[in-house]
């Protein structure tokens, strides 16, 4: 794409670390490191998980659309408390339980186009580094063992909790422990959390390391797999906003305690997804499935477009309805392609985008992604412009040339959308 490289220089991005909208600045010029937070397998991965892993597949494929070379990182939680129990209470083993839900994720990101990294790492595949990093904390005074387990002392950390923005004169004066992987809940832990679980002689998910026999917590996995696939620091660390609470913060200090560098320049977070003005949840009955949209008739391209037309920072409240006006708009926007796009057959493929027409069409959709991947600003802009240089082109026919550099424009612009704006 002409230009690539001075509309990346203005791309901007809301920086959870700093409370302030920033240009993209990556540590290597023109290369791209970026951890996301993948599911925890114990469990299907309902939409508002879809509605997470959607906005950093665009913004994995807008850094691309840049010119970017990104090496992007996400994970598989195989090996958690909710997961063991799980497992327990339906008598089968830990891989038993996390396969099918594996293989149906893959299945859905595919329909849904989310492109995942040729390899994505898993907690059980990363407990030897998980080890290693649990003994230098211990060797710098932010870690100790208590009655076999491990626990990390956030007070020995300067800055913990300013990804949330914690409150840390609450802080209390006696020392409590928790030790659970994850609670239920909106609520601080105020308090050392744990990062190894010492195995008793009942437990059947432990591993033998320099630390002893054991399994490491949820908390240091992330920091594990982090370390042995994308080394001590990253660009981008991106996930939903209700890891805020008990997780990234914890991930933070364990890196940069370990490292002894600074982590992540920028930190992202997107919003979740409500169900008619409400928080999905099991006991309100409105948990919603990708795989049911698709029984009902919605295309993967709708579910997707559906899903990616907001703003990632912004809550969206699922309406029925809304999908089927979404359905209506993807429509049109095809419709609007084809008509622009009709003579592009009769030329050949352009090796440059200098038209105006292809120009402006880039330049439309850019000018919002740039802007803190405002994805529905995005569209519509583009939508405008395609509507615009349709009707013109219905007054005066545009060469076959020009068509076949806007077919090139749709398509770069489709490569970040992936809802088929070009579909015939």
């Amino acid at each position: 794409m002409n230009g690539r490289s001075g509309i990346a220089a203005e791309f901007c991005l809301t920086n959870t670390l700093t409370r302030r909208k920033e240009r993209f600045v990556p540590r290597e010029p023109g290369r791209v490191t970026m951890f996301t937070c993948g599911p925890s397998v114990y469990r299907r991965q309902h939409v508002g998980n879809y509605r997470t892993f959607l906005y950093e597949d665009v913004l994995y494929r807008y850094l691309e659309f840049l010119g970017y070379k990104v090496h992007r990182l996400i994970n598989f939680t195989d090996v958690e408390d909710k997961a063991i129990e799980e497992a327990r209470e339906q008598g089968l083993e830990l891989d038993q339980l996390t396969r099918p839900v594996v293989e149906q994720f893959l299945d859905t990101a595919d329909k849904l186009r989310i492109r995942l990294p040729r390899v994505i790492s898993r907690s059980s595949t990363s407990v030897d580094t998980a080890a290693e990093i649990i003994r230098a904390l211990i060797d710098r005074g932010h870690a100790y063992r208590h009655e076999g387990d491990v626990y990390f002392d956030p007070l020995t950390y300067p800055g913990f909790g300013r990804l949330y923005g914690l409150d840390m004169s609450q802080w209390p004066k006696e020392r409590i422990r928790f030790d659970q992987d994850t609670y239920p809940g909106d609520q601080w832990n105020l308090g050392d959390f744990i990062l190894w679980h010492a195995c008793g002689s009942n437990d059947t998910v432990c591993w033998d390391t320099p630390l002893g026999r054991g399994r490491p917590s949820w908390n240091v996995q992330d920091p594990a797999m982090i370390v042995k696939h994308l080394g001590l620091q990253i660009d981008i660390h991106g996930g939903a906003v209700d890891n805020l609470f008990r997780h990234h913060d914890y991930i933070l200090a364990i890196m940069e305690s370990y490292s002894q560098r600074k982590y992540a320049n920028f930190w992202l977070h997107g919003e979740l997804l409500l169900v008619d003005g409400e928080k999905m949840s099991k006991s309100e009955g409105n948990v919603l499935y990708a795989e049911d949209f698709f029984d009902q008739g919605y295309s993967p391209e709708a579910v997707r477009f559906h899903f990616i037309n907001g703003h990632y920072r912004q809550p969206i409240d699922f309406r029925r309805q809304r999908l089927d006006d979404t359905v209506g708009r993807l429509d049109r926007l095809t419709a609007a392609t084809r008509q622009l796009c009709r003579a592009a057959e009769e030329a050949s493929a352009p090796d440059t985008l200098n038209a105006p027409e292809a120009v402006e069409l880039l330049a439309a959709f850019a000018a919002h992604m740039n802007d803190d991947l405002h994805v529905a600003d995005a569209v519509d802009a583009l939508e405008q412009t395609l509507l615009r240089l349709a009707d013109s082109e219905k007054q005066t026919q545009l060469d076959p040339s020009t068509c076949a550099q806007c077919t090139a424009a749709l398509n770069r612009i489709d490569s970040v959308l992936q809802v088929g704006l070009l579909s015939a």
